[in-house]
């Protein structure tokens, strides 16, 4: 998930009770909430390959969590126990507390990445296997307005913190509401209403004091609407599978081929629309899915494996790495009938398709001609 929703993980984590484990607990629980996105720092010594490479690696894992969970909560004693000294004062900070508040937002954070297709391999140093919850959005407005909502209700406190809560609602309302980069989704006038009605209301909750009237109530509120949410989308993704699966075999089957793998993918703000890759011996496959009525799958593409293609661009590391990565990669010749070098595409199709995209998720290598190679 983005850093906003772990952040408004950690911050709501701590007004439910974690904050009074300990001085120093919510700042604690929001970066212990980060932490695992470390790995970042992989950035100042390497290039993308190496951020590719390694990003959702160690840090995201079981051991890497735990230790991380550890770490941090020490720094925070030791920083407050050489504070106090020099300020000859007894220290403030309660080591058991910072551990406990340390542990489960740390916890929270590998959980709600496993929920989105980018994946997470848990089980790292010992096995490299990645594991793809396909359930939530990497990025979803929904959850940013159930526990923003929460976090501003019980944390604006203060003139300074209002004025923070104050711009982060107009950034996240300029994003939502008017910015062209919210132009893909769905229903988007809807959804804006949705957003304005929402933030409307919990002004009017601040305002008649429903922090003093139910205090961290709230956060356990927004949580479990955060769950229940998440049910539903487990039960929208179960359906995804179950209607895709059908399409694939019938796609496969047309072109004599059978569905060895396939994935049923969360689309941005839409639990009703799903994005659909699947696998056979011969080819990758992708077509989008509604849940909704009658709805037939559509703009269905289809590659072609290129096992020699594969073998031939395994040769560079960047293809290393990005199929090392890569959960559906697909690949094809920028001009087949080169005669002396061309650039072979790859791209992830859970993501994209070859040539459409120059981002992380897709990448042009040079290569020499001939090869065979063909796209139907």
């Amino acid at each position: 998930m983005d850093n906003l929703t772990h952040t408004l993980v950690g911050l709501t984590a701590a007004r439910a009770g974690l904050e009074r484990l300990s001085p120093g607990a919510t700042m604690l629980c929001v970066l212990a909430a980060n932490s695992p996105d470390s790995d970042i720092v992989v950035l100042a010594f390497g290039d993308r390959w190496d951020f590719l490479q390694h990003h959702r690696g160690i840090t995201h894992a079981i051991a890497g969590v735990i230790v991380l969970a550890i770490v941090l909560p020490l720094i925070f004693y030791v920083v407050d126990l050489l504070w106090s000294r020099l300020r000859k004062k007894p220290p403030a900070a309660k080591l058991k507390g910072l551990l406990i508040a340390s542990f489960i937002a740390s916890a929270t954070h590998p959980l709600l990445d496993w929920t989105n297709n980018y994946g997470i391999r848990f089980w790292l140093p010992w096995s490299a296997k990645w594991s793809y919850g396909d359930l939530v959005f990497i990025v979803d407005p929904y959850i940013w307005l159930i526990l923003g909502g929460a976090a501003f209700l019980l944390g604006a406190k203060t003139k300074p913190l209002k004025f923070i809560w104050a711009a982060v609602a107009a950034i996240l309302t300029f994003l939502i509401v008017f910015s062209p980069r919210a132009s893909g989704l769905p229903n988007r006038p809807l959804i804006a209403i949705l957003w304005i009605v929402a933030l409307i209301a919990f002004i009017v909750l601040f305002v008649t004091g429903a922090r003093e009237r139910w205090g961290s109530k709230i956060a356990f509120a927004a949580f479990a609407l955060v769950i229940c949410y998440s049910g539903l989308l487990a039960v929208a993704h179960s359906r995804a599978i179950s209607r895709g699966s059908e399409h694939a075999a019938r796609l496969a089957g047309s072109n004599g081929e059978v569905v060895a793998r396939l994935a049923a993918m969360p689309t941005l703000a839409n639990p009703f629309r799903w994005d659909c890759v699947f696998e056979t011996d011969r080819a990758m496959y992708r077509f989008n899915l509604g849940l909704v009525g009658d709805a037939q799958p559509g703009n269905a593409v289809r590659y072609v494996k290129t096992p020699e293609l594969k073998e031939k661009v395994s040769e560079q590391r960047p293809a290393r790495v990005f199929l090392g990565f890569a959960r559906f990669p697909v690949m094809e010749l920028e001009d087949p009938g080169c005669t002396t070098q061309t650039l072979v595409q790859l791209a992830d199709l859970r993501y994209t398709e070859p040539g459409r995209s120059r981002g992380t998720f897709s990448l042009e290598l040079p290569i020499d001609c001939p090869v065979q190679y063909s796209r139907r």
